[in-house]
């Protein structure tokens, strides 16, 4: 894989996803579907899958392609492959909350080594480099500007006193209970794959996520963190969560900063 390349164009085409996302976001109405496992799709999620799955197929014809959208590509057994989520908190979006985003990320492996996470109705965007370090992106960027770029190291964490963030739209008692075992110094919520991006900045400790997911719902927020030093891991037994499972469905799991303290 040429990572200069994979960089350039994840970041672009996400880029360009976000541009097709905010277009239907800014409408008056937006058309919800609900799709055969009842989670809901717009003609947002649509439009950037279209535009992203196209782009990736033309610039890397010879790596397979996962995207949520398209259930064909459900079936496939691989360890190396794109896989793309074109709009992740697809909840945040209808209700116009603003944490949304759009995912692409690139699995060796089995192993999430190179990602993209962009939330554009917050101007935020992070992403792996050619190197696999991560960086935010900041300022007045663009698909054909780069704005200054901060590099992304979590945070030597305080056991005595986390920054914790859980999901915003799916908490439940058990999250609650497995959080309260922890001394917490602030708890806040976001939506999205911004859970492990707030980790990765140092802006929180801790992210444990007990239920279910998909790995299109993980894999770009997984290589933003690792590459910020961070980690993510099993719910049950603390190994490494690893891709290309069957169905692309993830277990229970927790990301963190190495020094967190992780509870039974």
């Amino acid at each position: 894989m040429d990572y200069s390349k994979l960089t350039d164009v994840m970041r672009k085409l996400a880029l360009e996803g976000g541009a097709a996302i905010m277009e239907i976001y800014d409408q008056s109405d937006i058309e919800v579907r609900d799709k055969a496992d009842d989670s809901p799709v717009t003609q947002a999620d649509e439009a950037a899958d279209r535009l992203i799955s196209a782009g990736l197929r033309a610039a890397f014809p010879d790596v397979p392609l996962v995207t949520e959208e398209q259930a064909e590509s459900h079936d496939q057994q691989v360890e190396t492959f794109l896989i793309v989520d074109p709009l992740d908190g697809t909840k945040e979006f209808i209700q116009r909350r603003g944490d949304f985003t759009v995912n692409i990320a690139y699995v060796k492996n089995g192993v999430p080594v190179r990602g993209v996470v962009y939330a554009p109705a917050k101007g935020r965007l992070f992403y792996t480099d050619e190197t696999g370090a991560s960086v935010e992106e900041s300022g007045d960027f663009s698909v054909d500007q780069r704005g200054p770029v901060t590099p992304l190291n979590v945070r030597n964490s305080d056991n005595s006193g986390l920054l914790v963030v859980a999901s915003k739209s799916h908490r439940d008692q058990a999250t609650d209970d497995y959080i309260s075992k922890y001394a917490v110094d602030d708890m806040k919520s976001a939506g999205s794959s911004l859970k492990f991006c707030l980790v990765a900045t140092g802006e929180a400790d801790l992210y444990p996520r007990l239920g279910r997911t998909m790995e299109w719902d993980t894999a770009a927020g997984h290589a933003v963190l690792a590459g910020a030093g961070g980690e993510v891991v099993r719910f049950d037994d603390r190994s490494p969560l690893v891709y290309g499972k069957e169905n692309f469905a993830n277990p229970f799991f927790i990301a963190c900063t190495p020094t967190v303290e992780l509870k039974a």
